[in-house]
């Protein structure tokens, strides 16, 4: 197998974009991991866009933005697998290369979600869920992961206040991201006053939709050592499903699609946990993170709470986790967030993260979850 190297990245600024189009917000994070990779579009042989195709007026969405990036007639095509149809693609494209079809592909992460109402949003994730036995009686995404936390609570005496100290880490480090919707610090005090939303969440339990874009460029072994003598390599991809419907799961203190996607991760790279320096993890709600550290193998099972109260989980402990400030202060435009992580990594593997590097990083992972947990994704990145 040949290896798969990233040679451009390009992120845009997380919010709510009224400035600009879909296909605005790609050419934004396009143009800047095309400036980071130094090539022009007649080097790439095809792109992989990640959407969510319900959050836009325009059913088609890879076909406008190709044409928006004067792409055409290169071949494009959409991946979808909910929240983690970011990281879908980055694998997507990783086959495509390691297949021979293709030497060098762009992978575009976009989404624009806050011109719909939040009710609309509300409904649509809803539906992610089961919609014959469970989203048809109204369940929410916040009302599903209160279940993981209540269960976890319950099983390990898992503290609200542990779920929170997640939200006051991420808010610490988005605050130095130019790229984060929110920029700013929160204090343990202000998290626990704010207002609820499922119990046991309140406000800064939950992340926020957003609108942003993010791209990456990947080539074969060959077109990567020629770009840079300092590639990152995607040296270990993982991939699983759980069932549609959360209450045929075997447990709700964990995602068993995420257990499984980082056991093939860490066999394709040869690693252990314990060699992970950086982490992005699918903070949708403080309870995922939670459940990240123990399904990654960060901790064992029911120590999540510890180890965020410990700070195992700030740059200078264990694994340094959602130095970016994650979905939760970072925001998340869904088709975008799985890029957006490997966006992260990829700086902290090439020494970019500024003030929020984690030192001595060399391998570094992304954990993006689709919908509650039927779809999860595991990419592992090295530096020689």
């Amino acid at each position: 197998m040949t290896r798969v190297g990233v040679i451009g990245i390009g992120h845009g600024r997380f919010g709510r974009r009224s400035d600009a189009t879909v296909q605005e917000l790609a050419f934004e994070a396009f143009r800047a991991a095309m400036s980071d990779a130094a090539i022009d579009r007649d080097a790439l042989d095809a792109t992989v866009i990640a959407a969510v195709p319900e959050y836009h007026k325009q059913r088609s969405v890879a076909g406008v933005v190709q044409e928006y990036l004067n792409l055409n007639p290169k071949p494009t095509w959409l991946t979808e697998v909910a929240c983690a149809s970011g990281s879908a693609a980055i694998r997507t494209a990783y086959m495509a290369i390691q297949s021979g079809l293709h030497d060098c592909v762009a992978v575009i992460g976009c989404q624009k979600m806050t011109e719909m109402e939040t009710a609309e949003i509300l409904a649509l994730m809803g539906r992610v869920g089961e919609v014959q036995w469970e989203s048809v009686f109204g369940t929410t995404f916040p009302a599903y992961y209160a279940m993981f936390a209540t269960r976890h609570m319950h099983d390990f005496g898992t503290k609200r206040e542990q779920l929170l100290q997640v939200a006051v880490k991420n808010h610490h480090y988005g605050a130095m991201n130019p790229n984060a919707l929110f920029q700013k610090e929160i204090t343990i005090e202000k998290a626990m006053a704010s207002d609820p939303v499922a119990s046991p969440f309140c406000v800064y339990d939950c992340c926020a939709n957003a609108d942003g874009a993010a791209c990456l460029i990947l080539a074969s072994e060959e077109r990567a050592k020629a770009a840079s003598d300092e590639v990152v390599w995607l040296d270990g991809v993982g991939a699983a499903t759980s069932s549609m419907s959360v209450l045929r799961r075997p447990e709700l203190t964990g995602l068993p699609s995420a257990q499984e996607a980082s056991r093939q991760a860490y066999e394709m790279a040869g690693v252990t946990a314990k060699d992970i320096k950086c982490a992005e993890v699918h903070d949708c709600f403080t309870i995922a993170e939670i459940m990240a550290y123990e399904d990654l193998g960060f901790c064992a099972k029911g120590e999540g709470g510890k180890f965020i109260e410990e700070k195992r989980s700030y740059i200078g402990g264990d694994v340094a986790v959602n130095t970016d400030g994650g979905l939760k202060a970072k925001g998340h435009p869904i088709g975008a967030t799985g890029v957006s992580m490997a966006y992260e990594i990829i700086s902290q593997l090439r020494g970019n993260g500024g003030e929020r590097q984690v030192p001595n990083a060399d391998v570094g992972i992304t954990h993006n979850v689709g919908g509650i947990g039927q779809y999860t994704f595991v990419n592992l990145f090295r530096r020689d």
